[in-house]
């Protein structure tokens, strides 16, 4: 699962080189994971995967500390509870602070599953010709998240968030859903397949349209979709405690490992 996310970190952040079409970023290899610059405020400048490939020399994290300040940006390390212990260690001495956690919860697929939608909630694909009001979406939720459970300690512009979806769709296979409800389009969300784990890839819902079932009809829609697909398990990332955590769990989905976020 780690593996997968620092693919999808890459992929992503090699599709805005080539937008980009400048010199600017860079995606390279750290002790099993990818150290990653897009651009400016992307939420693809991370250091994701770390800690299942050994532990990382500080001659390569001095490397990777230089090519993030050659761009202007912090060093923000994803570093998941399973990983070898004495990168933790490491990292807080070389100056990193710990700012919060993010949980990833799994779910085994097994044989077909059904679409679950309340009355006056219907979720579909969402097509190229729809990518804005998708994304309209995705910013709104962003913009006013749920209070329930620890807040996010990003906030992304909304172009350069624009800009991480776009390259996501088109390097590493993204598709997208929209929701309604009572005919307006009031969720959206996402997901990718990669190696059997079908990763769950961000969801939101308008805040006039909480509370009605929009999230776990789409998450619904995500799995089964999954499930055809032939993934062998389901994931996805969420703030502890918050209501995506707990409509996952209502899924029965599982707490698999929990990432310290760590800023340098």
């Amino acid at each position: 699962m780690e593996r997968v996310e620092a693919q999808l970190v890459a992929k992503g952040s090699e599709a805005a080189r080539r937008r980009r079409a400048d010199a600017v970023g860079f995606v390279m290899p750290v002790a099993g994971g990818v150290a990653s610059f897009a651009e400016e405020n992307s939420p693809l400048n991370k250091v994701a995967g770390l800690g299942f490939g050994g532990v990382p020399s500080a001659a390569v994290l001095d490397e990777v500390e230089r090519a993030f300040a050659d761009c202007g940006s912090p060093v923000q390390v994803e570093l998941a509870h399973l990983a070898d212990p004495e990168i933790g260690a490491l990292l807080t001495g070389r100056g990193y602070r710990l700012v919060s956690f993010e949980n990833v919860l799994g779910l085994a697929l097994k044989g077909e599953r059904g679409r679950v939608a309340p009355p006056g909630v219907e979720v579909r694909p969402s097509g190229d010709e729809e990518f804005e009001p998708w994304l309209d979406v995705i910013v709104e939720g962003f913009a006013h998240p749920d209070t329930q459970g620890v807040r996010s300690h990003e906030d992304f512009p909304r172009e350069v968030l624009a800009n991480a979806m776009r390259d996501l769709t088109a390097a590493a296979g993204v598709v997208r859903y929209v929701a309604l409800h009572d005919g307006a389009v009031a969720g959206a969300a996402s997901f990718r397949v990669a190696d059997g784990v079908a990763q769950l890839t961000g969801a939101a819902t308008v805040p006039a349209h909480r509370r009605r079932g929009v999230q776990t009809a789409l998450l619904a829609a995500r799995l089964a979709d999954a499930a055809a697909a032939g993934c062998d398990i389901a994931v996805i990332t969420t703030q502890p405690g918050s209501k995506s955590q707990q409509n996952a769990q209502r899924q029965g989905f599982d707490l698999l490992y929990t990432r310290a976020i760590l800023i340098k």
